[in-house]
């Protein structure tokens, strides 16, 4: 870290003690980068002489080539610079669904040197003032139609000092954008480390962690998982559910088909029945979302002409092996599963098509390694349940928070997920660590449940937490969604208690089962599995 172009330090100097850094490496010779890197200059200006015709945005509203994309980031950086006053190291915070705008503007920070804290457009004005203070937000950009929890927030923090909205009737921001002048930026030279990026968890085990992202990340896992394992082209057209504020959404929306001159379709609502539709109108060829989306997609595949897409992308909790050959069954596509985290940025175990294993994340992206590890660190032999460790190019690098101590541990990034790795090197997902159930001494993992019941065709969707019990310490209890047809009562309840019986051990089956008119997720589609521990533990009491 000799080099920097930051003059605004704060995001050098809150970085975590170099000695509680996970170790990184950058074997393979692609993630060997210069001292002096900036993300946008590679993934866009460098991109104009070959792709500047090519389509790079698709949106209801608008169509973007390269050309004007790149046009439309300069403007927006020299706002940020000449009118904003942005200096390097500052940071900027984005309030926006999936738009133009948001991904423009993401880069244009980028470019000026300066730290995108993106933020996801359901928040609420308190966690967006959680997140304004911890980051020391000097500038925001947002979108007009997410103004009320903005005021709130900046009302209640004195950040940031300057605001900006666009797609408002005064077009603040548009206006600015619009002065001669404007359609060039030199970029800002910045180091490779130099940090660009501060993505917050979601704040499922407290407040949210603020993760840490330099411009080589935002390239090394453009190398890494987008060459290796989905190997797109220009060709491809991506489209997806996941906010581009999410790690998940800017990878698989933003930094993947910009790395490889594609396009990109950002759509603002994705609801199964529209993001299927959009599929069919726009010729999307590879999606990103969850596993719960797919699910919830496969009662309405044969309304729409999918012949477009070849890849499917799912991430953000494990994939039940029904849901991967259901799919699979009505589209003829295998659905890449992978996991990642914010920490990481992106996804660091997945498998290409030809080497997928159903019901199996699959086996470390080229650039990562990972194994199975017991308490103390210790490699556990194959097919034993533990804990997931994983390094490489991208690693955890909290802002300002002890808790690096417990994600980092041996120079491995500990990521809470418990896996077994069987002999072949395929990794398999069991739970998420908090998400395993130990009942009268069995260690019981819920997803495994989820899946069982997921087969039953009463079952839309459901959910599998540990309940508080006196006398087993837990029991297991499932949270569920019927499909139309079926009763949530005493009769349903003793049916999918038998059927998980006559599934998997007897042991397992959910002593408590509740019907719901629909689970609580996040924006992204995943499941909150936290809240319904919660729901849990207030009926138990």
């Amino acid at each position: 870290m000799a080099f920097t172009g930051h003059v605004d330090t704060f995001a050098r100097d809150n970085l975590p003690p170099k000695q509680s850094w996970p170790e990184f490496l950058f074997d393979l010779p692609e993630l060997r980068y210069p001292e002096q890197l900036n993300a946008c200059v590679e993934l866009l200006d460098n991109s104009i002489a070959r792709f500047g015709n090519r389509i790079a945005i698709i949106t209801p509203t608008e169509t973007l080539t390269y050309s004007q994309l790149f046009e439309r980031v300069n403007r927006l950086a020299n706002v940020l610079v000449q009118d904003l006053g942005l200096v390097p190291g500052n940071r900027v915070l984005l309030r926006s669904a999936n738009n133009g705008m948001m991904l423009a503007a993401s880069l244009a920070i980028i470019k000026a040197g300066g730290v995108v804290v993106a933020t996801m457009p359901m928040l609420r004005a308190r966690e967006v003032s959680y997140i304004l203070q911890k980051a020391h937000v000097t500038i925001g950009l947002c979108d007009a139609k997410l103004s009320e929890e903005m005021e709130i927030a900046k009302a209640a923090t004195s950040q940031p000092q300057k605001l900006l909205y666009w797609g408002e009737s005064t077009g603040s921001l548009e206006k600015l954008m619009s002065k001669p002048g404007y359609e060039k930026f030199e970029a800002c030279k910045t180091a490779a480390d130099d940090v660009c990026l501060f993505g917050f968890t979601s704040g499922t085990t407290g407040q949210p962690k603020g993760t840490m992202q330099f411009h080589r990340d935002l390239l090394s896992v453009c190398h890494t998982y987008g060459r290796r394992v989905l190997a797109a082209t220009a060709d491809d057209r991506f489209i997806g559910s996941p906010p581009l504020a999410f790690a998940f959404g800017l990878g698989g929306l933003g930094l993947f088909p910009l790395h490889v001159g594609a396009s990109t379709i950002l759509l603002e609502r994705t609801p199964p029945e529209e993001l299927l539709a959009a599929i069919e109108k726009y010729a999307a060829t590879i999606c990103f979302t969850a596993p719960t989306a797919y699910r919830a997609m496969l009662e309405h595949v044969g309304k729409y002409n999918l012949s477009s897409l070849r890849k499917c992308v799912s991430a953000g909790e494990g994939l039940p092996k029904g849901t991967w050959e259901a799919w699979y069954k009505a589209t003829g596509i295998k659905i890449l599963d992978g996991i990642g985290s914010t920490e990481l940025l992106h996804i660091f175990i997945g498998s290409p098509e030809a080497e997928i294993v159903p019901g199996s994340t699959g086996k470390p992206v080229p650039g990562y390694q990972a194994c199975v590890v017991d308490e103390n660190g210790k490699a556990l032999p194959p097919n034993t349940p533990g804990r997931l460790a994983v390094r490489g190019p991208t690693g955890c690098r909290y802002l300002a928070d002890e808790r690096q101590a417990v994600y980092v541990q041996n120079g491995w990034n500990i990521t809470g997920d418990t896996y077994i790795c069987d002999e072949q090197g395929n990794f398999w997902y069991q739970a998420r660590s908090d998400d395993m159930i130990v009942s009268a001494g069995y260690n019981i993992a819920g997803p495994e449940v989820e899946a069982v019941l997921l087969s039953h065709p009463a079952i839309a969707e459901c959910g599998v937490v540990g309940a508080p019990c006196p006398e087993r310490g837990q029991i297991v209890k499932a949270y569920v969604v019927l499909r139309p047809g079926f009763n949530g009562d005493a009769v349903m309840t003793k049916t999918l208690q038998n059927f998980v019986k006559s599934e998997i051990a007897p042991f397992k089956y959910p002593r408590a089962i509740e019907f719901l008119a629909a689970l609580p997720k996040t924006e992204g589609g995943k499941l909150q599995r936290g809240k319904l521990r919660d729901m849990a533990k207030v009926a138990a009491a």
